[in-house]
C-alpha cells in the first residue's frame, strides 16, 4: 500500500462507488479487529481452527481494505490519493501492532497494550468518514493544514520580536551558556530593521495561503483532468512554503548571519513568486480574483528588496 502505484482499470471509475466500497471495507476490518480482541480476552484460548478462522477473516479484510484502495487512479488526484493511501496504511498497521500485541500478551489476561491497539485499529477505520471526497477538498484540507503551520510560525516570530524583548529569554537560564550581555543573544538596531522585512515576506506567505485556500474554496472543480492537475500543482507548490519560512525563521534568531537571512528570504520570496504564478494561471483565479495576486507579488517583491539593501555591504 505504501509503495504500490494503482492499477488504471479498465473499467469506467465511479467516485461514490469507490466510497461505499472503501467504507465498508473499513468497518469490516473494525468488526474483525473487535473478534479478534475479544478472542483473546480471557480464557480459555480459541482452538487451533478457531486461530485459523480468526486469522483467514483478519487477512481478507486487510486484503479488501488494500484492493479498494488500489481502485482509486491517480487521475482523480495525487493530494486525493496520498490521503487515502495514509489512511489505509494505518488500518493496515493498526492491525499489526494488534496481532503484535496478541501474539506477545501472557495468555491469561487482557493487557493494556491490547485494549490500546484494538482502540488504534476502531480509530483508524473511522477515518475513512473523515476523508475528503475529492481532490478540490483535499486540497482545501492540505492547504488549511499548511496555512495553521504557517500561522503559527508568524506569530512565535512576532511574539519573539517584541520591542526589548530577550529571544532566549525562556530558555538561558543556565549559567553555562554563558554571560547574558553577550550580544550573541540579542538583536541589534540594524538586525531588527533586517528582520522586520523578513516579517512582512512571513506575513505574505500567511496571506497568501488564506487567499489562496478561499479561492480554491470558491473556484476549484475536480471535475476535468486538466483542473484536477491544476489542483495538485497548487498543493505542491504550497507545501514548499512551511519549510521555507520555517527555515527564514531560524535564521533569524541572534546572533544573526546576514547573508544567511537573506539567502533564506531568497528562497521565501521564490516559493511565494511560484504558488503566486501558479495560481493566477490556473481555473482558481479568475479575473476577480487576481487582484490579490497581483498585491502580493508586489509586496513579496517590495519586502525582498528591502532585506537586499539591507544586506547589501555584506557581500
Amino acid at each position: 500500500v505504501a509503495e504500490g502505484e494503482p492499477g488504471e482499470g479498465r473499467e469506467p471509475f465511479e467516485l461514490p462507488r469507490f466510497w461505499d466500497a472503501l467504507g465498508q471495507t473499513f468497518q469490516v476490518t473494525s468488526q474483525e479487529a473487535t473478534k479478534l480482541s475479544l478472542a483473546f480476552s480471557r480464557p480459555p484460548l480459541p482452538s487451533a481452527e478457531d486461530c485459523q478462522k480468526l486469522s483467514e477473516d483478519v487477512q481478507n479484510a486487510i486484503l479488501a481494505v488494500a484492493t479498494v484502495y488500489y481502485w482509486l487512479p491517480k487521475g482523480q488526484g495525487t493530494t486525493l490519493r496520498k490521503m487515502v493511501r495514509d489512511a489505509t496504511t494505518e488500518v493496515v498497521e493498526g492491525m499489526i501492532q494488534l496481532t503484535d500485541t496478541i501474539l506477545n500478551a501472557p495468555e491469561e489476561s487482557l493487557s493494556q497494550e491490547q485494549l490500546i491497539s484494538t482502540g488504534g485499529v476502531w480509530e483508524a477505520c473511522e477515518q475513512v468518514s473523515k476523508l475528503p471526497r475529492d481532490n478540490q477538498a483535499a486540497v482545501v484540507s492540505a492547504l488549511t493544514a499548511c496555512l495553521g503551520v504557517v500561522k503559527d510560525a508568524v506569530e512565535e516570530m512576532e511574539h519573539a520580536l517584541v520591542e526589548g524583548q530577550d529571544p532566549y529569554g525562556d530558555i538561558m537560564e543556565d549559567e553555562e551558556l554563558g554571560f547574558r550581555g553577550n550580544r550573541d543573544t540579542y538583536w541589534s538596531e540594524a538586525d531588527r530593521q533586517l528582520l522586520s522585512s523578513c516579517m512582512g515576506l512571513m506575513k505574505a506567505s500567511k496571506a497568501c495561503l488564506k487567499k489562496l485556500l478561499a479561492a480554491v474554496k470558491a473556484h476549484g472543480k475536480a471535475d476535468s483532468p486538466e483542473q484536477i492537475a491544476q489542483l495538485d500543482d497548487l498543493a505542491d507548490i504550497a507545501n514548499e512554503i512551511s519549510p521555507s519560512v520555517d527555515e527564514l525563521a531560524l535564521s533569524m534568531y541572534p546572533p544573526v548571519n546576514p547573508l544567511a537571512v537573506r539567502l533564506n528570504a531568497a528562497k521565501l520570496a521564490s516559493v511565494l513568486k511560484k504558488v503566486l504564478e501558479i495560481a493566477k494561471a490556473s481555473h482558481v483565479c479568475p479575473p476577480s480574483e487576481e487582484g490579490w495576486v497581483q498585491f502580493l507579488t508586489g509586496a513579496v517583491d517590495h519586502n525582498m528588496n528591502k532585506v537586499k539593501n539591507f544586506t547589501q555591504g555584506q557581500l
